[in-house]
């Protein structure tokens, strides 16, 4: 959508609100209504954070989702992993990808689906940003995290963060009147608080990590209350650092803008400025600059 730089609430916008919080405000949400994560995830992702997960157990475990079957042997035949002898079976190719791929293989393929799912024509536009700001959120927060508990933690909260986001566009596409035309900045303040709201509850829903759950808690409170685990404090300024990249690629802002001078996170300035550089670096091919 075009940009605005109206600050308050229009008519119009109060209505919609008001709207949107009867079906998205609370708990009123119908969680269930989300995309359904497949079965054997909150198992697997348990059984990935043990370093001494046996291939086998986690190659049987898979092999109960033909889907995620699927993505593995897919994958796994890719250039990246090519071998000199075809791949015979599921557990060759969980072994070949190990379990930091694993871990990230699953991630991609449970939660980009969700995200760019599309029942409109604001759902279809917000799709691909919203899984383009995941992969760079998701890897700011691994960078941002390092040395503090499990990366892939760190990894999937980044992945997670706006599942809510989802939700409520594809609300919005069914409630909004075309007339409506673009947001004030308030709105969508509040929207957002509600949208981070339901990635919380989706957490919940979805069985996963109790860090994760934890570091999107306090995302939600951030405003009133600053983070305070490492996680936290790590996806605060991930957030913000992959808006920034995807302003930059997408060339509304210059791409040296630096993160906000006051941030709510409490992480150093040099160590978020690295994750910056680290994003550019990783993602510099969608920036479109030569150079």
């Amino acid at each position: 959508m075009p940009g605005s730089e109206v600050v308050e609430l229009r008519p119009p916008e109060q209505v919609m609100l008001k709207r949107l919080d009867e079906l998205c405000g609370g708990d009123r949400f119908d969680i269930t209504s989300l995309p359904r994560l497949p079965e054997v995830l909150p198992q697997l992702l348990r059984m990935l954070k043990s370093d001494s997960a046996d291939g086998t157990k986690i190659a049987k475990l898979i092999g109960r989702d033909p889907v995620l079957v699927g993505e593995v042997m897919r994958v796994t035949q890719s250039a990246h992993y090519r071998t000199a002898k075809p791949i015979s079976s599921l557990q060759h190719a969980v072994v070949l990808l190990g379990q930091d791929g694993l871990r990230q293989m699953v991630t991609h393929h449970v939660m980009k689906p969700i995200l760019q799912a599309s029942a409109g024509m604001l759902g279809h536009a917000a799709g691909q940003r919203l899984w383009d700001h995941a992969e760079r959120c998701a890897h700011a927060s691994m960078y941002l995290a390092k040395g503090h508990g499990d990366p892939f933690e760190a990894y999937l909260a980044g992945v997670v963060c706006n599942a809510g986001v989802g939700a409520m566009v594809r609300v919005l596409d069914q409630e909004a009147p075309p007339t409506l035309g673009v947001f004030s900045r308030t709105f969508l303040m509040h929207y957002l608080s509600m949208a981070n709201h339901l990635s919380l509850r989706a957490a919940r829903h979805w069985e996963l990590p109790p860090n994760v759950i934890e570091a999107l808690r306090e995302r939600l409170e951030a405003r009133s209350k600053l983070p305070v685990t490492e996680l936290g404090n790590a996806l605060l300024a991930a957030d913000h650092l992959a808006m920034i990249q995807m302003l930059a690629e997408n060339h509304v802002i210059d791409r040296g803008t630096p993160p906000a001078p006051q941030r709510a996170d409490r992480l150093p300035d040099v160590l978020v400025d690295r994750a910056q550089q680290e994003l550019r670096r990783v993602f510099r091919q969608n920036e479109g600059y030569a150079g």
